[in-house]
């Protein structure tokens, strides 16, 4: 029965090291350019992973980093000020669902 385990996750394991060296090697994929949010997460996951951190440390570093770069206090200020301002105006509205969604998209967006 162990031996079968072990032979059931090792296929599986090279299976989808198989499936990455593909995917890797494939030149007809699309290029992919990372937005800031996308950039400012690879940044802060490399430097927690060059730290060591993992668990609790890693989840806090990680907010703490994602936070600190690229905007201001200045900027996350008016945002999250934004954010409550839109929200309120959403409930009292009573709107829900795809509404408040769209609703939410136009009053963050500033349109």
């Amino acid at each position: 029965m162990k031996r079968s385990t072990w032979g059931i996750g090792i296929a599986a394991a090279m299976a989808l090291a198989g499936q990455t060296a593909v995917a890797q090697s494939s030149t007809t994929a699309p290029a992919t350019h990372l937005n800031s949010q996308q950039e400012m997460m690879k940044s802060c996951n490399a430097d927690a992973t060059s730290k060591g951190l993992k668990g609790d440390e890693r989840k806090t570093f990680m907010k703490s980093c994602l936070s600190s770069k690229g905007m201001s206090e200045a900027d996350i200020n008016k945002q999250q000020q934004k954010m409550k301002t839109c929200n309120a105006d959403a409930t009292s509205k009573g709107l829900k669902g795809d509404d408040r969604k769209a609703f939410m998209k136009t009053c963050l967006s500033g349109s």
